[in-house]
């Protein structure tokens, strides 16, 4: 075959470190529309950026995988340029970091319009559910075996 395709949809998680609150109303959709921009910016190829959302403290992505680029290459490309970004919108985000560690899950393309609705409904989500709880049925629902001692610290 001359050429290479892919269509491999991630939904990808990760948090601030120590999961402070620390993406606040005000900078949050600025955040999330400047992630878009950096996977819409990775190449080559570009990655699709099809939603990215999430409450104070994590995000969720859905993102189609470049077939040229590695999950971890994606997760520390955006991770770098979006902790970047935010420490150069004021004093009081110098302290921002994210967590080292990520999850990252495989979608089909007939499950993304229910992954977009799932990141749009995360700040109602969240009232109900803790970071913890979510990440946990998200391991679970994927059949990703886990140690409550290595996740998350």
């Amino acid at each position: 075959m001359p050429q290479s395709l892919n269509k491999v949809i991630l939904h990808m998680v990760f948090s601030t470190k120590d999961r402070r609150p620390l993406i606040d109303t005000e900078i949050r959709p600025r955040l999330h529309a400047y992630m878009a921009e950096i996977l819409r910016g990775i190449e080559p190829p570009q990655s699709q950026a099809y939603r990215v959302g999430g409450p104070a403290d994590h995000v969720h992505v859905a993102a189609a995988l470049p077939r040229t680029v590695t999950i971890a290459k994606l997760f520390e490309t955006v991770k770098r340029e979006s902790s970047i970004w935010i420490k150069k919108q004021g004093a009081r985000y110098q302290e921002f970091y994210w967590q080292n560690g990520y999850g990252v899950f495989s979608v089909g393309p007939s499950q993304l319009d229910q992954l977009i609705g799932y990141i749009d409904n995360q700040e109602e989500h969240h009232k109900t559910v803790s970071f913890q709880d979510e990440f946990r049925k998200l391991l679970v629902k994927y059949n990703i075996e886990f140690d409550e001692n290595y996740v998350w610290d």
